[in-house]
Formats: structure tokens, C-alpha cells, sequence
């Protein structure tokens, strides 16, 4: 199984059989290597409806008869535009034949604005536990720092977990690297950072700073097996 990062929150996840995006926000993200145009997926799994994560889920779910999973509400307002959607909800977990997913708590808010400025409620924002050929992928989703993490690690046996350290909307670095410690990865990822001013920090430095498990700096479009 291969794992790439393309900027901001974007996760791909590629197996013998399925190719899984996670937070598609292509269009619009300057760190983004990926063409929204070409870009293949048979499944797309959002953590919550901002609009730099769902970015161009319509699009490529359209072209690819993509399945999008998603808490209920996003669900549902993304099926009114023509999807193939699954809609779940926190805590609640479903063996898909791409894999399992199981949505946990995150804290957040999670809207989507329409091109005319109408905001439509899309449900509470989420992590993702995502366990495909037996190993497990924590997406933590924007969130702030919070004790259930510690809970998740301690009842997960998690191979890669990627974490947000832009800080402003989410945690920042310092609380990162407890949180790190808390979900006990064995690798680290960080994410969510550098995509505009407001969230910029040095990846480097919060990899450095991981004390549980190899915290790794992910280029854009760089692979790794796990």
C-alpha cells in the first residue's frame, strides 16, 4: 500500500485494487501537485465541509463514479448534487470492500460556502480511522488538542497518523507533538500547514520534535509504503 501527501490536508491512499483521496482540495491550494482534471479515485473520505477539504470532490467523484463517505449531513447535501455517498457519523465504523472505516471525534466546525455566500451546515467535523489490508490510517482532521486522542491511540494499533500542526484553526506544533504522543503512531505525518500565511510553521521542526513514534516530513507528491 502506497501513501502520498499533496499539500494542505490532502492524503492519497493507493492499493492493489482502490485508489481512496482524502480532502481533495486541489483547486485553489498552491502546494497541490495533482491535476483535478486527471486525478483518478474510486473513493473520496472527507473529514468535514470546509471548503479546503472538500475542494473538488463534485468533479472527480462526477468523472470517476467515485463512492464519498462522509459524515450524514455532508452526505446528504453532496448526494443532492449527484454523488454516490455513504453517510456515517462519529464513533460509528463500516467494513467497505476497499476497507473499514471508522469516523472519531474531532473539535472543529465544518461548514461548506456556496458561490454566493450561503453557508450550509455540514455536520460535526471528524478524524478518520481508515484500516485497509491490516494496517490503520489515522486522519486527524482539523481539531484542537483533546484527551480522547490519547483513548483513540491506546485502543487503535495505528501504523501512520497524519496530523494538522498550522496552528489558528487548528492545533499548532507544540500541541501536535503531544498529540503525537497520545495517539502513539509509529509514523508521524504532519499536515495542514504552509497553505496560506496564517497557518505557516516548520514541518521539520515539529518532526524533529515527535518523541513517540518517526515523525516524517512528506513532500509534496512523495510516496511511502507501509
Amino acid at each position: 500500500m502506497k501513501l502520498s501527501y499533496h499539500g494542505h490536508s490532502v492524503v492519497k491512499v493507493v492499493t492493489n485494487d482502490h485508489v481512496i483521496l482524502i480532502d481533495p482540495f486541489i483547486t485553489g491550494n498552491p502546494l497541490c501537485d495533482l491535476d483535478p482534471d486527471l486525478v483518478k479515485a474510486d473513493v473520496i473520505l472527507l473529514t468535514h465541509g470546509h471548503n479546503d477539504h472538500v475542494g473538488d470532490t463534485v468533479e472527480i467523484a462526477k468523472r470517476n463514479d467515485a463512492l464519498v463517505v462522509a459524515t450524514n449531513e455532508l452526505a446528504v447535501y453532496l448526494g443532492q448534487k449527484g454523488l454516490k455517498t455513504h453517510g456515517m457519523n462519529i464513533g460509528g465504523a463500516y467494513n467497505f470492500d476497499f476497507g473499514r472505516v471508522k469516523l472519531t471525534k474531532a473539535f472543529h466546525s465544518s461548514s461548506y460556502e456556496e458561490p454566493d455566500g450561503t453557508i450550509v451546515y455540514t455536520g460535526m467535523p471528524t478524524g478518520i480511522l481508515l484500516t485497509i489490508e491490516g494496517k490503520t490510517i489515522y486522519h486527524v482532521g482539523d481539531t484542537n488538542l483533546f484527551s480522547d486522542l490519547k483513548l483513540i491511540g491506546d485502543m487503535n494499533d495505528i501504523d501512520v497518523a497524519f496530523i494538522p500542526i498550522g496552528d489558528n484553526f487548528t492545533m499548532g506544533p507544540e500541541d501536535a507533538v503531544v498529540a503525537a504522543d497520545w495517539i502513539q503512531a509509529r509514523t508521524v505525518v504532519p499536515v495542514h500547514y504552509n497553505t496560506f500565511p496564517v497557518i505557516e510553521q516548520d514541518p521539520d521542526a515539529f518532526a524533529k520534535s515527535v518523541k513517540t513514534g518517526n515523525g516524517k516530513v512528506l513532500q509534496v507528491g512523495e510516496v511511502f509504503d507501509i
